[in-house]
């Protein structure tokens, strides 16, 4: 007796297969050339340790100015050859610099303006249409993630944010101290603290560095800090070795389409998609430019 084939079994034979989902990673791969903007080596600080490791990172000059002028007459003075990774604080910063009180190179500001935010007017700002718990708005704008209060726009503490150390306020930090953001976005420091750029390579490095055990992270012994032999700007090395970047402009569609997908997972791994994101959950792509 020939056996019988349910006519749902039947439908399933001749159906096509089921459609696969554009990922975030699907999205960038493909995005096409005029989705990227260069990223100018005159605003990338090259990091290199005495172990062979490197971090690279984008400076925002605009969003603070002053200290950033400072940070790339530190590099071209030599401030970070000798220089020390001191401090690394579990799922927090890990923070760079010297560490002691030596004297500025000549043509420091060495009190800065307090650059915490700065208007809103000029920023091409595409708004985040998610709702976000520090501020009453936030978005992208010049290629960062940026939160809004009435006409003031600031950079956000998301994972791999640069910012300046510093001490009590009114002291905003020179530049001479950085630190990088290495866990959940401590979002709290927004406004009260001076973030000057974002790593865009070697933050597994920074992240995976032992974590010090003093209060705040900071190395108990000398011994355990990790040695950097040389801070320089991409712009001051020679051509062939310069290494270069592209960040997607926040402008444009395919931006657009990565963070509705950030949003809506629904490729093979996720079940219910979230229908939303986190602002630091959704970062701006960036990619090395081949040579």
């Amino acid at each position: 007796m020939r056996a019988l084939i349910p006519l749902a079994s039947i439908a399933l034979l001749g159906a096509a297969p089921p459609a696969k989902f554009v990922t975030p990673t699907d999205i960038v791969a493909s995005a096409p050339a005029s989705a990227w903007r260069v990223i100018p080596p005159e605003y990338l600080l090259i990091i290199d340790f005495k172990s062979g490791a490197r971090a690279v990172i984008q400076l925002a000059p605009e969003f603070a100015p002053v200290h950033v002028a400072n940070i790339r007459k530190l590099a071209r003075a030599g401030w970070w050859d000798g220089a020390a990774i001191y401090r690394v604080q579990d799922n927090y910063v890990v923070q760079w610099g010297h560490n002691d009180d030596r004297p500025l190179p000549p043509g420091i500001v060495a009190k800065p303006p307090a650059e915490y935010d700065r208007p809103l007017t000029g920023l091409p700002l595409r708004p985040f249409p998610w709702r976000d718990s520090y501020a009453p708005r936030t978005g992208y704008a010049l290629g960062w993630p940026v939160a809004v209060d009435r006409n003031r726009a600031n950079l956000t503490h998301c994972y791999g944010m640069v910012g300046v150390g510093r001490d009590l306020s009114p002291d905003t930090g020179t530049g001479g101290e950085l630190y990088a953001v290495i866990g959940q976005a401590p979002r709290h420091l927004d406004r009260n603290i001076a973030i000057v750029g974002r790593v865009i390579a070697g933050i597994d490095t920074m992240s995976s560095l032992p974590r010090g055990t003093e209060a705040l992270g900071f190395y108990k012994e000398r011994a355990s800090d990790v040695p950097i032999k040389s801070g320089r700007l991409a712009a001051d090395m020679a051509p062939a070795e310069r290494p270069a970047f592209e960040a997607m402009d926040t402008a444009s569609p395919a931006f657009a389409a990565y963070l509705h997908a950030r949003a809506n997972r629904r490729d093979d791994f996720f079940i219910r998609p979230a229908g939303g994101v986190d602002l630091c959950n959704a970062p701006v792509p960036v990619r090395p430019v081949k040579r």
